[in-house]
């Protein structure tokens, strides 16, 4: 009887713990609640949902919340179409806005038919690995690697090796998600608007005539451009031309015209850069022989 009555009382106690418990849950549930907008939600079933981080936000869900409070416009996801746009524009009752396209830019041009290697690499097919021994192979150290790991990041189909082993970006595809710009571990790959036209395919660090004994493409810092730019646009940062892209006078092919190496270019369109007249031409489609 006596275990019983304990059993009882031992019952009791928890019917009674747990009914208390509920109580402080509910209350804590009700002064706790914080109400969610249920358009964040409809915003989020009309994006598409790739989690990119292209809208600068940690993923669709923070693009969708941001954009219902007004804090963005639906043009910021570059990758959804527009007809998602004016959607998530209508549910709202927003402008759509615009937002220039940015594309991702490579500050390279030399491919292994342009570039000397100095030691063979055998290792796993990456570029992060092959950078830490002994900076990858490669005679300019600056130099893309050209083993894919941007390729193989981008989830967009925007980004293949070319027949040089040379990263070319599909513009048309390229989402701006910054993958390639953070897995590059030679630093050589931005996120550019398309409106940049010019562009210095180079990020050289060594003195001009070691860089064009290095590749035959290299910026050699030659200072021409500099001379044919608008005053104050390029000017040399060591041993590379810069472009000062904040003076917005930059609209001009004058600068690539008398480089030698075509180390700078204009893009006619966001998928074809062009050279200036008196840049070497090559015709050579093998790869380099490797230096001793």
């Amino acid at each position: 009887m006596e275990s019983m009555s304990n059993l009882a009382v031992a019952s009791g106690f928890m019917a009674g713990l747990g009914i208390l418990l509920a109580g402080v849950l509910a209350l804590a549930s009700r002064k706790l609640f914080v109400y969610e907008d249920p358009r964040i939600e409809q915003v989020e079933d009309l994006l598409p949902k790739s989690n990119c981080g292209a809208c600068g936000m940690p993923g669709c869900r923070g693009f969708a919340e941001k954009v219902v409070i007004g804090e963005v416009v639906p043009a910021q996801c570059t990758v959804s179409s527009l007809q998602q746009r004016k959607d998530i524009a209508d549910l709202l009752g927003v402008a759509a806005g615009s937002i220039e396209k940015k594309v991702a830019r490579l500050a390279c041009a030399g491919g292994k038919h342009v570039a000397y290697t100095r030691a063979r690499y055998a290792g796993l097919k990456s570029c992060r690995a092959a950078a830490v021994v002994g900076g990858g192979g490669k005679e300019c150290a600056w130099g893309c690697l050209g083993l894919g790991d941007c390729e193989v990041v981008c989830s967009f189909d925007a980004l293949h090796l070319d027949e040089h082993g040379l990263p070319r970006v599909d513009a048309d595809k390229c989402s701006a998600c910054n993958d390639c710009v953070e897995v590059c571990p030679k630093g050589l790959f931005s996120l550019e608007p398309v409106s940049r036209r010019l562009w210095i395919a180079c990020k050289n660090r060594a003195d001009g005539d070691t860089a064009e004994a290095s590749c035959e493409v290299a910026c050699t810092a030659c200072g021409k451009c500099v001379a044919d730019a608008p005053p104050g646009l390029m000017r040399l940062e060591g041993e590379l031309a810069i472009i000062r892209y904040e003076l917005n006078v930059w609209a001009t092919q004058g600068p690539i015209e008398r480089c030698p190496t075509g180390a700078i270019v204009w893009f006619a369109t966001p998928n074809q850069a062009v050279k200036g007249a008196v840049a070497k031409k090559i015709l050579r489609q093998d790869a380099l022989p490797q230096l001793n």
